[in-house]
């Protein structure tokens, strides 16, 4: 445990406004907060940078000395990966275990197109993808967490660290996401992929996948 967690300092920072009291309207929100900072695998300082507060505010909440706004519920659910119901510790549905080809909608991001090939909401994502020739080959990625790649169709370039890799189908890559890594289309057919990650839900996927899913390129 770090410093921050181990007690609350003075508040800071535009959206730390003061708040009386123990919170006692919303009992369950402060374990929660805390445990799906965890569970996204986020330190007290880099959840509560995400979130515009500063750590000694975040802790306050995750300790129950305050109680959150509804904009900094909305703005914690989102950076978990979760929801505003889960936060207050109402009940998640079960997820579906199996997901039909038919329901699979394609989302277009950085020029790539998404498939979900995976329940949401977990901590290990699944996508199927299409890379075009030429799309976000010179972006290099570093970043906590761990990925494995499967290619369907085409021939992708991987690059990891120092070494290229030229990958066929049927052929398959797992690695530390924290060494430096490429991923591009070798041929003007694009390639397809099945891509397996431990952290979509943070906010660093962004560095694995290059522009948020459902934003435009």
């Amino acid at each position: 445990m770090n410093s921050s967690e181990a007690g609350p300092g003075p508040v800071t920072g535009p959206t730390a406004e003061p708040m009386p009291g123990p919170a006692e309207t919303l009992p369950a929100v402060a374990p929660q907060l805390r445990d799906l900072r965890r569970r996204a695998a986020l330190t007290l300082e880099a959840a509560a940078r995400a979130a515009g507060l500063s750590p000694a505010h975040l802790s306050r909440l995750e300790t129950g000395q305050r109680q959150p706004s509804l904009p900094m519920l909305l703005a914690l659910a989102r950076i978990y990966g979760t929801t505003v119901s889960e936060l207050l510790g109402e009940t998640v549905p079960d997820r579906d275990a199996v997901l039909r080809a038919g329901d699979m909608e394609p989302t277009a991001a950085g020029g790539w197109t998404y498939w979900q090939a995976g329940s949401p909401g977990r901590g290990m994502q699944a996508l199927r993808v299409h890379v075009p020739y030429g799309s976000q080959g010179d972006i290099v990625r570093v970043h906590p967490g761990e990925e494995w790649l499967y290619v369907l169709t085409g021939r992708l370039r991987l690059r990891l660290g120092d070494a290229t890799h030229l990958l066929g189908p049927g052929d398959s890559a797992h690695f530390d996401s924290l060494t430096p890594h490429r991923i591009a289309a070798q041929e003007p057919d694009g390639v397809e992929l099945l891509f397996v990650h431990t952290l979509l839900q943070s906010p660093t996927a962004t560095l694995c996948l290059g522009p948020t899913i459902g934003e435009t390129p």
